[in-house]
């Protein structure tokens, strides 16, 4: 629990996403035992996750600018809760490929929709001194809601085995409960000053083109986070990897309920660990919890090995989420918070797309270990260029701390 206190929109929007992703989670280890069942392969997965993630990403830039300029941010989050909500929901009323990838990426669509506001306003309700913790805090509920998902999704399946498509339905009950804590929050006006930027460039443009105005600091920050997220494949290939050592649905699942028990449990202590000792080296302590993860993960061929790599993967996932946002939201202006977590976002989604799409590629045509030695691999090398190349100014070497 946090040691300092939070403002009641904090607690408002970590419950609103705790409930969110108890909808979501209570799919996303089902998502690719469902997508097999119905005939697609690796590539197809692979193919799946990339185009969402991109899609999900392209948008991020252009509403978080979008709520920038209007200087509001709750219809951005709003829309994007309950689009994704529905969304996710409408998976299981058809096997068509053509209609699974419109829901997915509506879902995707509506994360974009969402996620730079949300993020803005946490940004804007949280001091530099415990900006980290902050955002800890919030992913620490919404990994709770990540937690719980997969254990209501393991009880249905113990009771109803294979029975995937009906579950799609049931997720839109935590719906009714974002929708509650939504109402109760209270968004603070934006001074016109901090939302109006006085371009006159469109704003998928300008959305784009904040690269130009942003720091120099913020620009090195994001090809580090963008240079490691082209490894940092979808979390779908951990599953499809430990279903391939195990042989077993409910085992996978979970192995994923322990992964983010571990990140809920240590999420919130990472977070105000960056706030004592810097952001980056606590990022970089997750880019090397992340290498060993893989790494293992390209080794076992036991249920402890699976166990042991999932629950490093929780550290991993805890150390540098939460951390990079706020990380970023510290080298920018407040006027520019929604653009610059937006592009932040932008940059990864397009990585994750390709590290998606090409670990795809990659499992089909070689064989699976190698899609985690790879990554293991340049992570590890990312963590050697990092430590032995100065990155810019003091302020950028303690992660934007000050």
């Amino acid at each position: 629990m946090p040691n300092k206190k939070f403002s009641r929109t904090v607690y408002l929007l970590s419950f609103v996403s705790m409930f969110a992703d108890i909808a979501s989670e209570l799919l996303y280890p089902v998502l690719p035992l469902y997508l097999k069942s119905i005939g697609m392969n690796t590539v197809d997965i692979g193919f799946l996750e990339g185009v969402a993630d991109f899609i999900a990403g392209l948008s991020r830039s252009f509403f978080g600018k979008w709520s920038d300029r209007i200087g509001k941010r709750m219809p951005f989050v709003w829309t994007g809760y309950v689009l994704s909500s529905l969304s996710k929901a409408f998976i299981g009323l058809f096997i068509s490929p053509w209609w699974i990838l419109f829901c997915r990426t509506s879902d995707r669509l509506g994360k974009g929709v969402r996620t730079s506001a949300r993020d803005a306003i946490l940004s804007m309700e949280a001091t530099e001194e415990n900006k980290g913790a902050v955002f800890g805090f919030h992913r620490a509920l919404d990994t709770t809601g990540a937690f719980l998902g997969p254990i209501l999704a393991l009880i249905y399946l113990h009771y109803f085995p294979g029975k995937y498509r009906e579950l799609f339905i049931y997720s839109l009950i935590p719906l009714v409960f974002v929708i509650g804590f939504l109402f109760l929050v209270k968004e603070k006006p934006l001074q016109k000053k901090e939302t109006n930027n006085g371009d006159k460039k469109g704003l998928f443009i300008g959305s784009f083109t904040y690269w130009k105005e942003a720091s120099p600091e913020y620009k090195k920050v994001i090809a580090l986070i963008t240079s490691f997220t082209l490894v940092n494949s979808s979390d779908v290939f951990l599953l499809m990897k430990a279903k391939e050592i195990v042989h077993d649905d409910l085992k996978v699942i979970g192995f994923y309920i322990f992964y983010n028990f571990i990140y809920a449990l240590t999420s919130y202590r990472f977070g105000a660990m960056s706030d004592r000792i810097g952001r980056k080296k606590v990022f970089i302590l997750g880019v090397a919890l992340f290498a060993v993860t893989y790494a293992l993960m390209g080794f076992a061929t036991t249920i402890p090995e699976v166990l042991v790599a999932f629950m490093i993967y929780g550290l991993f996932s805890a150390s540098t989420e939460g951390i990079s946002k706020a990380w970023v939201s510290s080298l920018c202006e407040k006027k520019d918070l929604g653009v610059a977590l937006g592009l932040q976002s932008t940059t990864q989604s397009i990585a994750a797309m390709l590290a998606s799409t090409i670990a795809g590629v990659v499992w089909q045509y070689t064989r699976s270990e190698y899609v985690f030695f790879i990554a293991a691999t340049w992570a590890t090398a990312l963590i050697l260029i990092s430590s032995g190349v100065a990155l810019g100014s003091r302020n950028l070497m303690r992660g934007g701390k000050d």
